[in-house]
């Protein structure tokens, strides 16, 4: 496979569009999955749509950050990769920057919230990354990778608030219109809001008139209070099992990019994101993490209020830690009832 370094074309680095998402995808065709659209008759009668899950999940890495993480060292000169590239990162983040950079020869070191699910962090230290685990939450890993960047001069790879892991990111939604080309909305998960500018920007370039719906987790809703207040708004405290979307504040590249692409933003609640993984693993035997299972959990929860005749919903991944599966039951069962209504009515 084709997995060489590129240097900076035409400053397209500098700025997210559609031309530039493009791009993306051509370079990373050679890389990525190709993953499926999943689809459902048990799904589409509950809810009264046709539903096209975009399984990335599948996708190497077991999430969709390989795409993002890929084309940034795509862009890095020779002399940028010989100091090696540093990040912080929920878990997804970080398997895809270390796969990424093993594939170049690169060294690696990635800095971790304390509470990051044990899959993961093993994940990428099998990958090759060097793993450091520090802080309760993303934001205080992401400080303490900020200062060990200054003294290491590593390059810095940053999850979400980067014009080209945005547009990495943004493949998803070409590859979804070119699988199903009459989809009018696509519900998306938000953290930083780095995969939900680069579709939003990607989808309406294709076709300006479909609709982006970005979810967060009712725990962690920065993004949300900051685009319904039009005002920046950062969290104290975020508490969600979907940890991957765990994030305090938004970022400073990625909100303008929301506020001008994204048609609205909901939450959900953990209950309801549980829910949603019971329902994908029972009826699909497929297996969602937390922040994977929030754009499906949002069409069962919002579903009345959203107008669409052909939904994509975006499974952004699967790297769930299998010891949290007896909370997310108990979870689920304390919100079933619309859900489980519609199921049991079929």
């Amino acid at each position: 496979m084709n997995f060489e370094r590129e240097e900076g074309v035409n400053g397209l680095g500098d700025f997210l569009n559609g031309d530039k998402v493009y791009h993306a995808m051509k370079r990373l065709t050679p890389i990525v999955h190709r993953t499926p659209l999943l689809t459902s008759h048990t799904t589409d009668n509950i809810v009264g749509k046709h539903v096209y899950c975009k399984m990335e999940n599948q996708q190497k890495t077991g999430a969709f950050k390989f795409r993002g993480a890929s084309f940034k060292l795509m862009q890095l000169s020779k002399e940028q990769l010989a100091k090696g590239v540093l990040t912080a990162s929920a878990g997804n983040h970080a398997q895809g920057v270390a796969h990424a950079a093993a594939k170049l020869g690169v060294k690696a070191t990635i800095f971790m919230a304390e509470g990051t699910p044990l899959a993961k962090v093993n994940a990428t230290r099998n990958y090759g990354a060097e793993v450091v685990l520090i802080g309760e939450s993303f934001q205080e890993a992401y400080q303490a990778s900020i200062e060990h960047q200054s003294v290491s001069g590593a390059v810095y790879i940053h999850p979400f608030d980067d014009y080209d892991i945005m547009a990495g990111q943004g493949t998803i939604a070409m590859e979804m219109l070119r699988q199903e080309d009459r989809m009018d909305t696509i519900l998306v998960p938000i953290g930083g809001g780095g995969l939900i500018s680069g579709i939003a920007v990607a989808a309406k370039h294709v076709n300006r008139n479909i609709r982006i719906i970005g979810v967060q987790a009712e725990g962690a809703p920065a993004i949300y209070e900051s685009y319904h207040a039009n005002s920046v708004m950062k969290s104290n405290k975020v508490s969600t099992i979907a940890e991957g979307i765990a994030v305090k504040e938004p970022g400073s590249l990625t909100l303008p990019v929301i506020r001008e692409y994204v048609d609205d933003i909901v939450t959900v609640t953990d209950e309801q994101i549980a829910s949603a993984i019971v329902y994908m693993l029972e009826r699909n035997k497929t297996l969602m993490e937390g922040a994977g299972a929030a754009a499906l959990a949002a069409l069962f929860a919002h579903n009345d209020k959203i107008k669409s005749r052909h939904c994509g919903v975006i499974v952004s991944g699967g790297n769930l830690d299998i010891g949290a599966m007896s909370n997310i039951q108990q979870l689920a069962e304390q919100k079933t009832p619309k859900i489980e209504k519609a199921y049991m009515a079929l």
